[in-house]
């Protein structure tokens, strides 16, 4: 961990990339600024300093998504369903795959293999047994808590999955990522649910469960069960491939 990391969660606080920039970068700076000034080549010059050597910086969704590309290139389905991910997510998915993605607010897209469907993940549009993969990554904890105009619903997120899991082929697969937490499970109410590992589990009841991994925030990396953090309130990352019966 970086010292600087290591002093702030003494705080309770974290910074995820901390840089000091050397003397020996700044007095460059100033001499090429001049420099750029003169050889302007037709451009405007003005300050704006940056300096982002070293390590190149990792945060917790390059995780998520390795590990979710990593089923999705093994797996080779013939379309996949994605509810609620990251865009950047469904983009690079829509460079190889047709993709119909599902989201509670209105996009439009402009892209050929996309079909963009606007409804609640908890009642889903779609037929049954009609996809071969779904990818819900960072999403079901927010399923019902309105937070992003969909309605208040205790059980969201079950009814969420239990929907994924319906439009499923037989043999296919789900792939998701959530928070999750060793100490007590929570709601950061209305963001987002922290699950127990046994309720993300009693979600999937009826899945057989191909592989899943933990990624602890504050190591930055893949961990063990027993690495997931336990501190009240504090919430770490479930990652797991599902497959349907």
């Amino acid at each position: 961990m970086h010292p600087v990391n290591r002093l702030l969660r003494n705080f309770g606080l974290r910074l995820t990339s901390a840089r000091i920039i050397p003397w020996e970068f700044k007095a460059n700076y100033k001499r090429f600024f001049e420099e750029a000034k003169r050889n302007k080549r037709g451009f405007d010059v003005f300050k704006e300093m940056y300096y982002d050597a070293g390590y190149h910086p990792v945060e917790q969704v390059d995780f998520e998504l390795t590990f979710a590309s990593q089923h999705i290139s093994e797996l080779k389905p013939s379309n996949i369903l994605d509810i609620g991910s990251q865009r950047h997510w469904i983009i690079g998915l829509l460079a190889q795959y047709h993709v119909t993605t599902v989201d509670v607010r209105y996009r439009k897209s402009e892209l050929k293999n996309e079909n963009a469907v606007t409804c609640d993940a908890k009642q889903l549009k779609l037929p049954n047994a009609s996809f071969e993969a779904v990818t819900s990554l960072c999403a079901i904890e927010h399923f019902g808590l309105g937070r992003y105009g969909d309605d208040f619903d205790h059980d969201g997120d079950k009814k969420a999955v239990n929907e994924m899991i319906r439009v499923l082929k037989p043999g296919g697969h789900l792939i998701f990522s959530t928070a999750i937490t060793r100490a007590h499970p929570a709601i950061a109410f209305n963001g987002h649910r922290i699950y127990s590992h046994q309720m993300i589990k009693d979600l999937c009841a009826n899945l057989t469960c191909v592989e899943e991994k933990f990624f602890n925030k504050e190591m930055g990396r893949f961990c063990s069960w027993e690495e997931v953090g336990v501190a009240p309130k504090h919430w770490d990352v479930y990652c797991g491939c599902w497959k349907k019966r």
